[in-house]
């Protein structure tokens, strides 16, 4: 019996542990949340949010805000890339910030925009948690990815049978982006290319001298206000914003 009640205890005791929650929160529309993701935000006492810098509002924190009113939340610098920030010490950093909150008693759900296993940056901060405090319980929740977003807007279907999809980000050559392209067609591929942004006019220039721009279809913003779908060759700016990608099915 004493055994009984010592198992009982201990379990009790590590399933009310503080921990650590990665959720995907998805593209952009609150619409889109999954039921798991809300149900972690609704239980952490902390909510961890990612910005590109110090006063700048955080996507993702904007897609959940109706569940986090009354929390403690928390920005977190993130180097999006860029290269004044030292990703090692913006990771550790922020794992510092969590596991303060999770030694005093309180669990953290930290928000990843779209999926946590496209291009997520909270990766990062699992890997190191994981690696110097394997004693904390963490869980990792999906979310939709903008590719499925986009895609399910425009009833593109990503892969079918025999096909392969290929993810990723957009190449910074026209040499690279040339190549990508010559060895998809033909071979059953279908390319979602990622993060265009500034490297727009490379890409337009490219998809014209492949022919392909008729068929490229290009998503912006997925699931934000200013949301755009619509094929490349529709698209008349010259700049597109960070949130942006392409996905290309060629003609057989």
């Amino acid at each position: 019996m004493l055994v009984k009640n010592f198992f009982r205890v201990f379990t009790e005791y590590k399933s009310y542990s503080p921990s650590l929650t990665i959720v995907g929160v998805g593209p952009g529309d609150p619409s889109l949340l999954t039921i798991a993701a809300v149900d972690a935000i609704k239980k952490a006492k902390v909510i961890v949010y990612p910005v590109s810098d110090d006063g700048r509002k955080s996507f993702a924190a904007e897609i959940v805000k109706k569940y986090t009113k009354f929390k403690k939340n928390i920005p977190v610098i993130f180097p999006m890339a860029r290269k004044d920030f030292d990703p090692d010490e913006i990771w550790s950093n922020a794992v510092e910030k969590i596991m303060k909150f999770i030694n005093n008693g309180e669990s953290v759900a930290l928000l990843c925009l779209g999926d946590t296993s496209l291009f997520a940056s909270s990766s990062n901060i699992l890997r190191i948690v994981k690696n110097n405090y394997p004693e904390i319980n963490t869980k990792t929740i999906p979310g939709i990815s903008s590719i499925s977003a986009a895609a399910a807007l425009n009833d593109f279907d990503l892969v079918k049978k025999g096909e392969t999809l290929i993810i990723k980000e957009c190449p910074s050559s026209n040499l690279e982006l040339t190549s990508l392209i010559m060895e998809s067609k033909g071979n059953n591929m279908v390319l979602a290319i990622m993060k265009i942004g500034q490297r727009w006019k490379l890409v337009r220039e490219t998809l014209k001298k492949q022919d392909i721009i008729n068929q490229s279809l290009i998503a912006l913003n997925v699931g934000m206000p200013n949301q755009i779908i619509q094929y490349a060759s529709q698209y008349k700016e010259d700049f597109m914003p960070y949130f942006s990608l392409i996905l290309i099915r060629f003609d057989k």
